[in-house]
């Protein structure tokens, strides 16, 4: 991957701009890492809203955090505690590395911490997010190839 000096000059622009405090690209010739002062108290800006093409720059994941007990579809008395596997950040999700191959994961499928279970694409860079709670996929809540939202949920995982 390369960035020139006007596409970093417009990602810490973008960034300056957001809330985001920490930001990490990595390639195999090119490391960045932009960390935000967050010592000052001032009030946080608000940003005009966005047209649906433009995308935020990826963060740092955010915790997964257990969702209110949702019985998945088709077990009405089952009152298990879901986990949600939420985007962190804005983009486009896909479920399989290629166009052509299988999908990472698949409802019913067993997962493990570290295992890779979706792609989101921001700013023309993959993203591989990683599980962070071991368990059964329940339900994929997002569609291939679509745009997601900063926290939308894109799986349901049944901890082990």
């Amino acid at each position: 991957m390369e960035l020139n000096f006007n596409e970093i000059r417009e990602l810490l622009t973008v960034l300056q701009q957001t809330d985001i405090a920490e930001i990490s690209i990595k390639s195999s010739d090119f490391e960045l890492n932009v960390r935000k002062d967050r010592s000052s108290d001032r009030p946080v800006e608000t940003l005009p809203e966005l047209p649906p093409t433009a995308v935020v720059p990826p963060t740092s994941l955010p915790p997964i955090t257990p969702s209110t007990p949702t019985p998945p579809p088709g077990a009405d008395g089952d009152r298990r505690r879901l986990v949600d596997v939420v985007s962190p950040m804005v983009g486009t999700f896909y479920r399989a590395p290629g166009p052509d191959e299988a999908p990472y994961v698949d409802v019913g499928d067993r997962i493990r911490v570290g295992q890779a279970i979706c792609i989101i694409e921001a700013m023309k860079l993959m993203n591989e997010l990683e599980a962070e709670v071991a368990g059964e996929v329940v339900e994929i809540l997002a569609e291939n190839g679509q745009p997601v939202e900063y926290g939308q949920p894109l799986m349901r995982v049944n901890p082990a």
